[in-house]
């Protein structure tokens, strides 16, 4: 039996996280992602066509009964309303919510699976009603203007909608990755996939973010290490949520971890990660110290670390967050020869740390989200 594919939208980390974990216990159901606001909501949308949503309403940006009005008419999903706004009831279904649901006021482990048991009936049923729906909808939106996702936008202001966004995957080229490919020639050498590193940095927006790029990683990947800027606890949790969604092994980093191809390690809360090497290859320093750049992990440690370890045989990113995390770092990648990516201002939840790391000169490729990946690969094979 196909699983019905759940996309989780809620700007409450630790609730979505934890909503997420009670909700995979129905195997009928698969998450095939969570997003913090509407602007991930839609680039996980035209990536990977959920067959149902959740959606919170009081989210940063835009909240989502705006988002609601401005999707359905152009995609059509059924979207079951999570929210602590009782008052707000009528608002969500004349918006087009299938139904609405309000949120545990204790978040108890029974209260929390009594809750999840009910939402996956929900689920299930918008699911079950929506293919005669998505008909009806599909005929009403073929004679709709584009709406677009932000009320301020113009052309040419780089805020893209669904629509636009989803031709632009249909026409783009498809990179697909190679598999059991022989050593891939990078930066023109012909090296291990097992001698380079990828690294990669992030902060706020970072969880789904990230989850967007690795997503794509094939098997035999090379080594990937990350920083997240999150606290102790959840960087094991969100380890293991992306490893059982991912078609690479990903973990929390242990002080000593070995990399190898296929292997995505995360650095844990309140440690900074380093890369190190010794005769038998490279492997990873996941101690306590004081914050760096603000932070512990901090970014511009692990990326000054690969600058001085792996050099040019390294790929740098630098994701969505706020601050300036990681532009020095990857400057330093850079300038060791690595190759560097940024994230842009239109696909970040917030263009910080990106933005630093660009006016410095520290990117070689400035590009959107859902092109990341792709572009990792392209360089790799």
């Amino acid at each position: 039996m196909k699983k019905i594919k759940l996309l989780v939208v809620d700007d409450s980390i630790l609730f979505r996280e934890v909503l997420a974990r009670y909700i995979r216990q129905d195997d009928q159901i698969e998450v095939i992602g969570t997003a913090g606001d509407a602007y991930s909501a839609r680039d996980m949308i035209v990536k990977y066509a959920p067959d149902v949503m959740t959606l919170d309403i009081e989210m940063p940006r835009m909240d989502g009964i705006a988002f609601l009005r401005k999707l359905l008419p152009q995609c059509y999903i059924p979207t079951i309303v999570v929210s602590s706004c009782a008052d707000r009831k009528a608002d969500a279904q004349s918006a087009g919510a299938t139904e609405f649901i309000a949120k545990p006021l204790t978040r108890t482990n029974s209260d929390m699976q009594k809750f999840a048991e009910m939402l996956c009936t929900s689920i299930k049923r918008a699911n079950s009603k929506s293919n005669i729906t998505r008909i009806a909808r599909g005929e009403t939106a073929a004679k709709t203007n584009k709406v677009e996702l932000s009320e301020h936008h113009r052309p040419g202001s780089g805020i893209k909608s669904i629509a636009e966004l989803a031709a632009e995957r249909k026409t783009a080229p498809q990179k697909t990755a190679p598999v059991a490919s022989p050593a891939p020639s990078f930066s023109g050498r012909a090296i291990r996939k097992s001698d380079i590193v990828v690294a990669l940095g992030a902060s706020t927006g970072g969880t789904e973010a990230l989850e967007q790029v690795i997503r794509n990683f094939p098997e035999d990947m090379p080594p990937v290490i990350v920083v997240q800027h999150m606290p102790a606890g959840f960087t094991k949790m969100y380890s293991e949520r992306l490893d059982r969604c991912c078609n690479v092994e990903v973990k929390e980093a242990e002080d000593g971890d070995r990399l190898r191809t296929g292997l995505v390690i995360i650095g844990a809360g309140e440690h900074h990660l380093r890369l190190c090497k010794d005769v038998k290859g490279y492997y990873i320093s996941s101690k306590k110290g004081e914050k760096v750049s603000g932070h512990c992990p901090s970014v511009d440690v692990m990326f000054s670390s690969v600058a001085e370890v792996a050099k040019d045989n390294a790929i740098g990113a630098i994701l969505t967050g706020m601050g300036r995390d990681g532009a020095d770092g990857l400057l330093k990648m850079k300038n060791a020869g690595a190759f560097t990516v940024g994230q842009d201002k239109e696909t970040c939840v917030v263009y910080g740390m990106p933005m630093e790391a660009y006016k410095i000169g520290a990117v070689d490729v400035q590009a959107p989200l859902y092109r990341i990946a792709d572009i990792i690969l392209e360089k790799l094979y």
